[in-house]
């Protein structure tokens, strides 16, 4: 009888195990190589997009990842700031380059707001408030 009980209170409590959050952050890899900004989830391959520079090139290139595939011409705005870049398609991601320097990316460092549209598809990149510190230390970097 005792076994009985033991096993009901042993079933009526126990919790199935839910899957983690998704926990998406913004991770800065400044180490070797490139400078690497990118919006992942830790340890696991997916990424969302990634803001590349060489040091102190001032040459940023925005990849894209599950972003409708799109090619030609792209208008990127961060306020009040636009450019028309030019926009190429590679395997479930599209990519682009923007200056440093451009009143778009002084936008982007101030609000952590980028919107890239092409066409009639839109696709956002924010940084949270907590975040921007890592995206203006990738700015100082990457201009040198």
């Amino acid at each position: 009888m005792t076994g009985l009980i033991a096993l009901a209170l042993a079933l009526t409590f126990q919790t199935t195990p839910t899957p983690a959050a998704e926990a998406w952050t913004w991770t800065l890899y400044a180490d070797n190589g490139p400078l690497v900004l990118a919006n992942e989830i830790p340890d696991t391959p997916r990424l969302r997009s990634t803001l590349e520079c060489a040091p102190g090139s001032s040459i940023v290139r925005l990849t894209l990842y599950g972003a409708p595939p799109a090619e030609g011409i792209a208008v990127i705005t961060s306020g009040a700031a636009s450019a028309n870049v030019e926009v190429r398609p590679r395997r479930g991601q599209f990519q682009t380059m923007l200056r440093a320097d451009h009143p778009v990316f002084a936008a982007f460092l101030a609000n952590g707001k980028l919107q890239v549209t092409v066409g009639e598809q839109s696709s956002p990149v924010e940084i949270d408030r907590a975040n921007l510190s890592k995206l203006r230390r990738f700015a100082e970097l990457c201009t040198g």
